[in-house]
């Protein structure tokens, strides 16, 4: 029984690092907000890990094999549309677990304990964190068809949004029916994204956005 729960310094460590070098670059991913965030970077940096302590513990090339079945089944669980990309944290999570289970099935109980627990923790409470980042720093592009083709609408909108402490990069002007269109990158904190809708809904010489 000593045995089957046994587990190295080294072991925790790279379970550990995973977490901790996942978790940095799931940050940036998540700030920048790119459809793989905060803890799907951890989960599949958690994963690897584990298949790579189980390949070297074992020396069974049949775990790359389960590395790439589960691999098609977490794919089945992706979905685009054209609102965006749902499903890459229910992949990861297939993923990870069942590199949990080869830790399991190559006798490091404990190992597999404490994997379970960390992934626990890197939904739940990594959850608040992410939700956090997401909330004060969100992308929105906003198409804007103005009602004429006056440019100083653009150059107020510009204002605008500056002086609701936002960040914008005009990505494309163009004419559509005579009236001017802008499509304006804006970055910020969710509540001004909001209020900054308000206001434009509010302006006459804004057709629609």
């Amino acid at each position: 029984m000593t045995t089957l729960l046994h587990i190295s310094n080294d072991d925790l460590i790279k379970v550990g690092l995973a977490v901790l070098c996942g978790g940095l670059l799931g940050l940036e991913r998540q700030y920048k907000n790119k459809i793989a965030g905060f803890r799907t970077i951890i989960l599949i940096c958690v994963g690897s890990a584990l298949f790579t302590i189980v390949a070297e513990k074992s020396g069974n090339l049949a775990a790359m094999n389960i590395v790439t079945g589960v691999g098609f089944i977490g794919a089945g669980v992706i979905f685009k549309d054209n609102v965006g990309v749902s499903g890459l944290t229910t992949a990861a999570v297939i993923w990870v677990s069942a590199g949990i289970g080869m830790v399991i099935g190559s006798d490091k109980y404990l190992l597999g304990i404490i994997s379970t627990l960390a992934v626990l923790v890197v939904l739940v409470l990594f959850s608040l964190l992410e939700g956090y980042i997401d909330k004060i720093h969100r992308d929105k592009l906003f198409v804007i068809e103005f009602t004429n083709g006056d440019f100083e609408n653009l150059e107020h909108i510009l204002e605008l949004i500056k002086a609701n402490d936002l960040k914008s990069n005009t990505i494309n002007v163009s004419k559509k029916d005579g009236c001017m269109q802008a499509a304006i990158w804006v970055t910020g904190h969710k509540m001004k994204l909001a209020k900054l809708s308000e206001v434009f809904l509010k302006m006459s010489e804004i057709k629609s956005f």
